[in-house]
C-alpha cells in the first residue's frame, strides 16, 4: 500500500502544553506524575473519607487548565463553553493546532479533511451538570447532549474548524485512538478524504485526583506506573489529548509537506471468547494482529528498531504483551529491539493513550533517538526477557540507520479484546533544494490572531522557536505563516533579512503596547497609481533577478522597445548591471520607454499575486500605463505611443509649438486601435475618470500633452470611495506625496512599490513592506503565486496562543460521590 506520511502533531499531555516539550520529557526521562496534597483533592470535590482511606493513592498524570478554554476563537457564548464536556472543548482546540503543524489553512485545502477520533467516558454531564440546580431549571438543559456525548466528538471539531470530509466517532476503550488512526489511513488510501485528523481525548472529573487500588485493578498500588519491571504492580492515570494529522506520501511530497514520519501497515483484530474473561488479553490475538501489521507494510521485523509498547505496568499483562510480541517477529535474533512505553511517563491516557504512544514513536523516528524506559531497575522475571527480540533501555541512546530505514511498531490492547498495530518508519530524507537563481534578500512574516494580546503571544512564541532551534530556514518560515495558517483580523508583518533579524522584530512586536490595532485599514479596493516618466527611478536590478514574473515582463516589453528605440531599453533600467552596448546621450524617449516597462512590470508582478486594481491613475505618461492595463491599447501600441509622445514633447519643448505637436500625437494615436476601459481610471490631466468615448478618442490622448495635471482632483476622486489603498507602481513619488499632501477626513492609504532613489532601503524591503502592507489591511494575497519558482517548505510552528479563560459548572454540593464508595472494603488487603 501507499505509505501514509504524518504531517502533523499536537497534544497537551501530563507535563507538556506542547508536542515539543512531550518530546523533552520523554528523551529526559521525566516522570509527569502529580501527587496531590487532601487539601488539594478536597478542593477538587473528593471525599475527605475517600481521600483518607489507605488504599487510595493521591496520585494522577494531569494536565493545567484542562476546565479553560478559548470560547471567543470558537465563537462559542459563556453558556455553550459551560455546558460543554471539557473534552470536546480541548480536542477541537487541538484539531485547530494539529491542522496548523501541517502547514495547511483547511479553509485553502485542496481536499477533504476527514475526522477519526474517540474520547474517555462523559463524565461532566452526570457529575457536573446534573448535579447542579441551576443548569437542570435552565433552557440549556434541554442542549447539552450535543455538547457533552461521545457521538459528536468528531462531529463537533469538524463543525468548528470546517472541515468536510467524513467525521466519525471512534470507540474501543483503550486502544481508541490508535484504532482511529488506522481507520483515518484506510480512508486515506480509499481516497475518501485527503487529509485526515484521527487521535483521541481523556478528562476523567474531577480533572485532578487520585485512585482507589482494587483488587484484580490495573493501577499500581505506589502511583509509578513501571512497565516491564519486577516491582510493577499497574498503571496510573493519565489526561490529555493527542491528534495526528496525516496524507498520502505522494501527496505530501508534492506538497513540500512537513513529513515527521511514515506508516507503512497497520492491522485491527479482536481476541473473541479465548481467554481468561471479557477484561483479560490474549497472547494469541496480539500476536496476530502485530504479524498482520508487519505483512501489510511489507517489512521483516528485524529491521524493526524499537516498540512502543501497550506496557500497562501490570504483572500479567506486560509478560503476556512480551509474548505475543516475540511470537509476531518470529525470529532467532535477541536483544536488538528496544521496547518501552509513554505509560511511564505520563500514565494511562485511556482513550488518548494509542496515539501518545505513536506520537512517542514518530518523535523518536524524527529526532534519530530512542527515549529512555524509566521506573525500570530489572526486569519481571516472567517476560523471560533474554529469550526474546527484545530490550529495555533506561537511558536515551542514538538509534542510528542500519541497513534499512528506521522503523517501529506501536501498540494499543483494550479491555473489550480490540487490539491494534501500527508500523512507522522514517521520514524520506527531504530532497537537496536546487540552486535557486532567484533567492530574496528579505523574508515576509505574516502573523494574525483574534485579539492583540495573541497576536503578542504569537510573536513571543515564534521568537522563542527560532531562538530554539537555529536550523529553521527564515524562507521556510515565512512561507508557512504565509499559506499554513488563518488569517484573522488582528494583523502585523515583519521584513526580515535573517532569524536574528527576525528575532529582535518579534521581541519588539511582543512588548506591551506593541499591537495597537486601533489605527488599522480595512481595504475594500486596490488602486494601481502610474508616476510617469518624470519621477522615473533606474536600477531595479534585485527584483529583475529574484521575480520570475516581473523579469518575464522587463525583457517582453524590452524586446518589443528595442527597434523603436536603436538600443535595448534594459541599459537604462539597469544601468549598475547591464554588460551590453549603452546608449550614446541622454534620449527622453528611453527614458519615458524604461519608466512604462517598469511600471508595466510592476503591475504584472502584483497581479500574479492576486492584487489586481480595481481602479487606476495615472500621472503624465503614467496614463498610458494605466490604458494599456485597462484592456484601451495593447501592449506594443502603448510603447510606440509612449515613445512617441516623449519624442513630440522633447521637440515641442525645445521650438514651442505645442499645439501644432500635439495634433501630431493625436493622428499617431489614430493609427492605433482603441477600446473602452475594461478597468476604470482617472486621467490626470481632467481630474475625473475616462469615459468610453474619451479613451477611443486621440484628441483626449493629446490633451494630456498641453494642459496641467489635475492629479490632486483626481486623488481627491479617488478618496470620496472609503476603502480605496492606493499602490503607486514605484518609488513613492509624485502621486504619492500628493496623497499624503490633502487635507481630507478620508485621505487614502498609499504605498510605494519601491523605495525612493536616495533612500537606504532595498527594492525587496520596500516591496515586501508593501505586500505586508496590504495583507494587513485584508487584501488577499495568492501566496502560491508569491514564492515564484523556490520550493520552500512548510515547517513545524507554534500553533495559535488560545486565550483561555475558565469556564465550569460544578455540582451544587462541591464534592463527587463516586460509585463503590459505600463499600467498607475495596481491597483484599484492607
Amino acid at each position: 500500500m501507499e505509505p501514509i506520511a504524518v504531517v502533523g502533531i499536537a497534544g497537551r499531555l501530563p507535563g507538556a502544553a506542547t508536542i515539543e516539550q512531550f518530546w523533552r520529557n520523554q528523551r529526559d526521562g521525566v516522570e509527569s506524575v502529580t501527587r496531590f496534597s487532601p487539601q488539594q483533592l478536597a478542593d477538587a470535590g473528593w471525599p475527605a473519607d475517600m481521600v483518607a482511606h489507605p488504599d487510595y493513592v493521591p496520585a494522577a498524570a494531569v494536565i493545567e487548565d484542562a476546565d479553560h478554554f478559548d470560547a471567543e476563537f470558537f465563537g462559542y457564548s459563556r453558556e455553550q463553553a459551560e455546558i460543554s464536556d471539557p473534552q470536546q472543548r480541548i480536542f477541537a482546540e487541538t484539531v485547530w493546532h494539529a491542522l496548523e503543524d501541517t502547514g495547511h489553512d483547511p479553509a485553502r485545502f485542496d481536499g477533504a479533511v476527514g475526522v477519526y477520533a474517540g474520547q474517555f467516558a462523559n463524565k461532566y454531564l452526570p457529575l457536573n451538570l446534573l448535579a447542579n440546580a441551576r443548569f437542570r431549571g435552565s433552557l440549556s438543559a434541554f442542549s447539552a447532549r450535543p455538547y457533552n456525548d461521545k457521538d459528536f466528538l468528531a462531529t463537533r471539531a469538524a463543525y468548528l474548524c470546517d472541515l468536510r470530509g467524513p467525521a466519525m466517532t471512534v470507540q474501543s476503550a483503550c486502544s481508541t485512538s490508535l484504532v482511529a488512526i488506522h481507520l483515518a489511513c484506510q480512508a486515506l488510501l480509499g481516497h475518501e478524504c485527503d487529509m485526515a485528523l484521527a487521535g483521541g481525548v481523556a478528562l476523567p472529573v474531577p480533572l485532578i485526583g487520585g485512585y482507589p487500588v482494587v483488587a484484580g485493578g490495573i493501577f499500581a498500588r505506589d502511583g509509578h506506573c513501571r512497565p516491564f519491571d519486577a516491582a510493577s504492580s499497574g498503571t496510573v492515570p493519565g489526561y490529555g489529548v493527542t491528534v495526528v494529522a496525516l496524507r498520502r506520501l505522494s501527496d505530501a511530497l508534492a506538497d513540500n509537506d512537513n513529513i515527521r514520519a511514515l506508516i507503512l501497515g497497520s492491522a485491527l483484530n479482536n481476541d473473541g471468547s479465548a481467554k481468561f474473561g471479557f477484561n483479560a488479553p490474549s497472547m494469541q490475538a496480539q500476536a496476530e494482529v502485530i504479524a498482520t501489521a508487519h505483512a501489510v507494510a511489507g517489512v521483516p521485523s528485524e529491521t524493526i528498531g524499537y516498540i512502543e509498547a501497550h506496557g500497562t505496568g501490570t504483572p500479567l499483562g506486560d509478560p503476556i504483551e512480551l509474548a505475543g510480541l516475540t511470537k509476531a517477529f518470529n525470529t532467532k535474533e535477541r536483544g536488538y529491539c528496544a521496547i518501552g512505553s509513554t505509560k511511564a511517563n505520563i500514565g494511562h491516557l485511556d482513550a488518548a493513550a494509542g496515539a501518545a504512544g505513536l506520537a512517542r514513536a514518530v518523535l523518536a523516528l524524527e529526532h534519530g533517538e530512542i527515549p529512555p524506559s524509566i521506573n525500570y531497575d530489572a526486569p519481571n522475571p516472567a517476560l523471560l526477557l533474554d529469550r526474546t527480540p527484545f530490550y529495555v533501555p533506561t537511558t536515551a541512546r542514538p538509534w542510528p540507520r542500519g541497513a534499512t530505514p528506521r522503523r517501529a511498531g506501536v501498540s494499543a490492547f483494550a479491555v473489550g479484546g480490540t487490539n491494534a498495530h501500527v508500523v512507522l518508519q522514517e521520514a524520506p530524507a527531504p530532497a537537496p533544494r536546487a540552486a535557486e537563481p532567484h533567492t530574496r534578500d528579505r523574508q515576509l512574516l505574516v502573523l494574525s490572531a483574534r485579539t492583540g494580546k495573541a497576536l503578542a503571544d504569537a510573536a513571543t512564541n515564534l521568537a522563542d522557536r527560532l531562538e530554539r532551534q537555529d536550523d529553521l530556514d527564515l524562507a521556510d518560515v515565512a512561507h508557512t505563516l504565509q499559506v499554513g495558517r488563518r488569517a484573522f483580523p488582528h494583523r502585523r508583518h515583519l521584513v526580515c533579512r535573517d532569524r536574528t533579524e527576525a528575532i529582535a522584530a518579534l521581541r519588539a512586536l511582543a512588548q506591551p503596547g506593541a499591537v495597537d490595532t486601533t489605527g488599522d485599514v480595512t481595504a475594500r479596493q486596490v488602486v494601481f497609481m502610474f508616476p510617469g516618466s518624470t519621477t522615473h527611478r533606474p536600477d531595479a536590478a534585485a527584483i529583475h533577478r529574484s521575480e520570475p514574473a516581473f523579469a518575464q515582463e522587463i525583457d517582453r516589453c524590452a524586446e518589443l522597445a528595442r527597434p523603436l528605440l536603436g538600443y535595448d531599453p534594459r541599459a537604462l533600467l539597469f544601468p549598475s548591471t547591464w554588460d551590453g552596448p549603452q546608449p550614446s546621450h541622454h534620449d527622453p524617449r528611453g527614458t519615458a520607454a524604461a519608466a512604462f516597462i517598469l511600471q508595466w512590470s510592476l503591475a504584472q508582478l502584483w497581479q500574479s499575486w492576486g492584487v489586481r486594481p480595481a481602479a487606476m491613475i495615472g500621472e503624465g505618461d503614467g496614463e498610458y500605463v494605466a490604458a494599456c492595463l485597462a484592456g484601451v491599447i495593447d501592449l506594443a501600441d502603448a510603447l510606440d505611443v509612449t515613445i512617441a509622445g516623449a519624442d513630440i514633447r522633447a521637440r515641442a519643448g525645445a521650438h514651442g509649438v505645442l499645439d501644432t505637436h500635439a495634433a501630431e500625437f493625436a493622428a499617431k494615436v489614430a493609427r492605433h486601435a482603441l477600446k473602452p476601459p475594461q478597468v476604470p481610471y482617472i486621467c490626470a490631466a481632467t481630474g475625473t475618470w475616462t469615459g468610453p468615448e474619451d479613451a477611443v478618442e486621440p484628441a483626449h490622448w493629446a490633451r494630456r500633452l498641453r494642459e496641467p495635471s489635475r492629479l490632486a482632483e483626481g486623488l481627491r476622486e479617488l478618496a470620496g470611495e472609503p476603502g480605496r489603498i492606493l499602490l503607486e507602481m514605484g518609488p513613492g513619488s509624485t502621486p504619492t506625496d500628493t496623497v499624503a499632501r490633502q487635507d481630507t477626513a478620508k485621505q487614502p492609504v498609499a504605498l510605494p512599490s519601491l523605495p525612493p532613489a536616495d533612500g537606504n532601503r532595498s527594492d525587496h524591503a520596500a516591496l515586501l513592506d508593501a505586500v505586508g502592507t496590504l495583507w494587513r489591511s485584508t487584501v488577499d494575497i495568492d501566496w502560491e503565486a508569491f514564492r515564484g519558482t523556490s520550493r520552500p517548505r512548510r515547517v513545524s510552528l507554534p500553533g495559535y496562543p488560545f486565550q483561555r479563560s475558565r469556564y465550569w459548572i460544578g455540582p451544587d454540593s462541591g464534592s463527587y460521590e463516586p460509585l463503590g464508595l459505600e463499600e467498607a472494603s475495596w481491597t483484599s488487603r484492607s
